[in-house]
This record gives structure tokens, C-alpha cells and sequence, in this order.
């Protein structure tokens, strides 16, 4: 909360230190910034509620089972196949991985999830093909699995 409050307050002073040295740059400057949040604000609501209806649906005790720390291995398995057949941009993905380790899901099922969201895209791969070629498309993604499964391996050992 601290941290949180002091971070508002750099953006306060940052936006008043802006405003003294050029309006109107400070203008143009909140005019892209609100028109970049009215961009991302479908995505989050979507994302919402998509956490709100995956809430619903599952327990604790479900999601626990699937992806939670007994689930070991399988688990990891699951969530980071879940992670590389979804398109969540990263902004958004945080917030899910927190709701999710919320209610019952592991440190390594989750470290496994938001990577491979973020490094492995199944459903980005026929652009991919057109642009890199089918070689390089496949050799990336199967790098960043495998990447994924250390990142996996490294927040069991550490958390």
C-alpha cells in the first residue's frame, strides 16, 4: 500500500513538473495517454471478466487440484499448456496470475502459466510461419517452453 501510494505521488509531482515546464506538451501527452487506456481498457474488461466467470465456475479447491502446489508436474504440464494456446497481453496476465494464486494455484504451475503466456504463442504461429518461416517459428517456441519449464524449476526451488 505504502509503495502503491508512493509511486502515485512521483506521477503527481512528474505530471505537475510537467505541467509548470510546457502545457501544452503536457496536453498532448495526457491526450495519447488517455486514448492508449481507452485502447487497452477492452482487453482488461474482457480480462475481468474472464477472471470473474473462471471465479465462478471453479473453487479454490478445483483450481488447487488442477494447478495448485500437490498438483506437481501435472500440474506445471497443465497450466503451461493453458499458457501457450492463450493470447493474454502481459499487463493482464499478472492480475489473473495473482487472482489465481489467490485461490489455491502454485508457485511453479503459475511461474510456468504467465511464462509460456508471454514466450510461447500456439495461436500466433501461422503469422509467425509467414514472417520467420516454419523452422525459426518452431525452434523459438520450443525455446521458450523449455524456458518456461526452468522458470518453473526455479520458483519451486525458490518459493
Amino acid at each position: 500500500m505504502i509503495v502503491t501510494i508512493v509511486f502515485y505521488g512521483l506521477a503527481a509531482i512528474g505530471l505537475i513538473v510537467s505541467l509548470i515546464k510546457s502545457k501544452e506538451k503536457t496536453k498532448i501527452a495526457l491526450k495519447k495517454a488517455w486514448k492508449a487506456f481507452d485502447n487497452i481498457l477492452p482487453q482488461f474488461l474482457g480480462i475481468i471478466l474472464l477472471i470473474g466467470i473462471i471465479l465462478s465456475l471453479l473453487t479454490p479447491q478445483q483450481i488447487s487440484q488442477v494447478i495448485g502446489e500437490d498438483s506437481g508436474w501435472i500440474g506445471v504440464l497443465i497450466a503451461s499448456v493453458i499458457g501457450s494456446v492463450t493470447l493474454i497481453p502481459g499487463f493482464l496476465a499478472f492480475p489473473l496470475a495473482a487472482a489465481l494464486l489467490d485461490n489455491g494455484a502454485g508457485y511453479m504451475q503459475i511461474g510456468a502459466f504467465v511464462s509460456t503466456l508471454m514466450m510461447v504463442g500456439i495461436v500466433t504461429m501461422p503469422v509467425e510461419f509467414l514472417y520467420f518461416g516454419k523452422k525459426a517459428t518452431f525452434l523459438r517456441n520450443g525455446m521458450g517452453f523449455v524456458f518456461s519449464m526452468l522458470v518453473a524449476v526455479v520458483m519451486g526451488v525458490l518459493l
